[in-house]
């Protein structure tokens, strides 16, 4: 039986951690699997309920952090080394860029035999400076050559890596998009809608627009306040925004809004007419899905976003700047409306349509719902990565 030691590089709610538990549990018993991780931030919450809940019980390094720290760095990498000699594994996968950088140079200078990397999004651009930019673009072209074979989660991921960063040439690199258990989100949605509603007080013949994730830089919430603040001074109808989710600018976010003169809280109240809504996180994502009516995104960079495969799921349509690999998941003018980013009045005017035009809107939902549910099972996930694994243990023997 192979072995696979998958290194992730932490246990935060988010694709990742989702695809390393599906590829965990699924591969076996043709495959063993020992998965490893870092914590999840004080910011974030934890998904380690997500490998319970699958029976996995994984090795957590504390120093596994996604900042570069040269201590923490050099800790995880020999204990990395040890676990490889201990484990031996036949294939070493890594999943994201800490995990991916540390993992692989363990595993080659230990001459592990298959070497597989996952990019699940990438910091080329919208995340640094320009010279550690160029820097981690160098970085992942020396570890791309000590790769077996990188998986991109998308054809527009794939294009990036080959055509634009040239971090490896188009053979070295397979496209498996991500697979999820989608069939929870469209399952008893009326009594989800009712409790996520009240459990917000949020009435029902207001139109719920939410944005789902970490509170960050690279998801861009400003934007998403300035969007609710133009389509607040243009709409007729009555509606409220729902913030999904924590993170380092919580506050910051929160503080903006209020600048703008939105009310915020963390329910609706029906006296100061609540304009944002801020839940922190919420682990039952498929209630609020349910009690959503518009599911948005303002990434400035994305690789698959997680929350609009979920929100289609639910049949929900999305509104989205059209940034990474946002264009392989979602149907423009089908599914969802995209705009290039930072353009508010695009985006205004979208969110505008979809609000206007309820008859469209519930289209969008259907046709989202499924386009998902073909493309994003976990079982397709899990046959493709088993192929992958086959062919290059193949090559090997």
């Amino acid at each position: 039986m192979p072995r696979i030691l998958r290194i992730l590089n932490r246990f935060n709610l988010g694709g990742p951690t989702y695809n390393a538990a599906y590829l965990t549990k699924h591969l076996a018993p043709e495959y063993e699997t020992l998965l490893i991780g870092g914590k999840h931030r004080q910011d974030e919450d934890s998904s380690e309920f997500i490998l319970k809940g699958m029976g996995i019980t994984p090795v957590i390094i504390p120093e596994m952090q996604r900042e570069i720290s040269p201590l923490n760095d050099i800790a995880v990498y020999g204990k990395l080394k040890n676990i490889i000699r201990e484990f031996r594994p036949d294939i070493v996968h890594t999943h994201a860029a800490k995990a991916g950088m540390l993992g692989r140079k363990a595993a080659s200078s230990l001459k592990v035999p298959v070497i597989v990397h996952t990019f699940h999004g990438h910091v080329f651009h919208s995340y640094f400076n320009p010279v550690k930019t160029a820097t981690f673009i160098q970085l992942e072209r020396a570890l791309a050559k000590r790769t077996s074979r990188i998986i991109a989660i998308s054809d527009a991921q794939k294009k990036e890596l080959t055509e634009v960063y040239k971090i490896t040439t188009p053979e070295n690199i397979s496209v498996i998009q991500l697979g999820f258990d989608l069939e929870r989100f469209g399952n008893d949605t009326v009594n989800k809608r009712k409790f996520f509603r009240e459990r917000y007080n949020i009435p029902e013949d207001y139109i719920a627009i939410g944005i789902v994730g970490r509170i960050v830089p690279i998801k861009n919430h400003r934007f998403f306040v300035d969007v609710i603040k133009t389509i607040k001074e243009r709409s007729k109808k009555r509606f409220i925004a729902v913030v999904v989710g924590d993170g380092e600018l919580r506050k910051d976010t929160e503080d903006y809004a209020k600048k703008l003169g939105l009310k915020t809280g963390s329910v609706f109240n029906e006296a100061e007419k609540t304009d944002i809504i801020f839940t922190s996180w919420v682990r039952d994502i498929d209630r609020v899905y349910a009690g959503l009516d518009i599911v948005a995104l303002t990434s400035k960079n994305e690789g698959t976003p997680v929350s609009l495969i979920e929100a289609q799921a639910s049949g929900k349509p999305v509104v989205s700047t059209n940034v990474g690999g946002i264009i392989d998941v979602v149907a423009p003018g089908q599914s969802g409306l995209l705009s290039e980013d930072n353009n508010v009045n695009s985006f205004s005017e979208h969110t505008l349509y979809l609000i206007n035009n309820n008859d469209i809107s519930k289209n969008y939902g259907e046709f989202g719902k499924t386009l998902v549910i073909n493309r994003f099972g976990f079982k397709r996930l899990v046959s493709e990565t088993a192929c992958l694994y086959n062919e290059l243990l193949c090559k090997r023997s």
